[in-house]
């Protein structure tokens, strides 16, 4: 793939931030922990039907970084705003 210069490349963020199985989801819940994030629940009972999960990997002098971003899963129902209602206050995660 030759990606055009011209163009801005924005970064994929997590579907799960927007879906109504957010808090329930055992995908996220495994996200979440990649992260060090606390979880929304600690017992997860929603198993997500063909999760993608992209895993960026960026690389400094010091340290690696991993960030994990759910894409497209096939149980994704559209619930903006999901997360952050859970969260209330809190940065959406990047």
């Amino acid at each position: 793939m030759v990606l055009d210069s011209s163009l801005v490349y924005l970064p994929i963020m997590c579907i799960c931030i927007n879906c109504a199985f957010v808090d329930q989801c055992i995908t996220y819940h495994a996200v979440e922990t990649q992260h060090q994030q606390p979880h929304l629940t600690d017992r997860p009972s929603f198993t997500a039907n063909s999760p993608t999960i992209n895993v960026n990997i960026r690389t400094t002098d010091q340290e690696i970084q991993m960030e994990w971003d759910v894409v497209d899963c096939l149980s994704f129902v559209e619930e903006r705003g999901k997360w952050a209602r859970l969260r209330p206050g809190e940065l959406l995660p990047t």
